[in-house]
């Protein structure tokens, strides 16, 4: 029998505004031990958000695209700051709760189905640039991105280079050989009984983005960095 998958981040959302309990979203995945989203962590405001984050919002400019905008917290902040704001989600229960929240702009939509639309500034968070699933279709993904950037505009995406998650004590690192790129990862969100669809993510180090950026014609630069994970801004070379 079919598997059917339901909405797990649009019901936790759901649950959570109406409640205001604290459950986890479980993340599971392919490769490693599961980990959790804290619901309370999607309705962050912004002196509550991380360093990189409250950057990213400083550098954005004009008309926004925000790229998997969740509960919409970045669309949220820079609606107050007056800026023109398009959240897309591909969770219904997410843009029903932005829409609801007074995001009038949400539009449940992928990434990759969006076409004669420019925007001043593509934000794309909480390592919003995996929507490439892997390593080897980041430059389709960039080159998307390139489409709907209006002159002069540019890409915020953060991510991490988690070449960590393979080094043992000597600082050695022991790479699957059979796999394309260590960052390529598979996941699927759970919430309670309800659970996603398995889906590709990708986690970029900035040599490869610059690298990806470069062959589409686009400049990477990094703006930020904490250890692993960085904040880089991409522009029209």
């Amino acid at each position: 029998m079919e598997e059917k998958f339901g909405d797990p981040i649009g019901a936790a959302i759901a649950e959570y505004a109406a409640t205001k309990k604290p459950n986890d979203i479980i993340v599971g995945s392919d490769i490693c031990e599961d980990d959790i989203i804290p619901i309370e962590v999607l309705f962050r405001k912004f002196d509550n958000m991380p360093e990189l984050e409250q950057i990213a919002l400083e550098r954005v400019k004009g008309k926004v695209l925000d790229v998997g905008a969740g509960t919409g917290v970045h669309s949220f902040e820079l609606q107050d700051r007056g800026l023109q704001v398009s959240p897309i989600e591909t969770s219904q229960g997410a843009v029903a709760y932005m829409k609801s929240a007074g995001l009038e702009s949400a539009r449940k939509i992928d990434f990759f189905e969006l076409k004669n639309e420019k925007y001043d500034t593509i934000l794309m968070m909480m390592n919003g640039i995996g929507i490439a699933g892997t390593l080897a279709n980041l430059e389709k993904t960039l080159e998307h991105a390139k489409t709907l950037l209006a002159a002069g505009g540019k890409i915020l995406c953060d991510s991490s280079d988690i070449k960590y998650l393979y080094e043992d004590e000597d600082g050695a690192l022991w790479v699957d050989l059979n796999s394309e790129y260590y960052g390529n990862f598979r996941f699927q969100m759970k919430y309670k009984r309800e659970k996603g669809p398995w889906f590709d993510w990708l986690y970029v180090d900035f040599d490869n983005l610059f690298s990806a950026a470069k062959n589409v014609g686009l400049k990477a630069k990094k703006v930020y960095e904490n250890n692993d994970h960085f904040l880089a801004e991409i522009t029209i070379d």
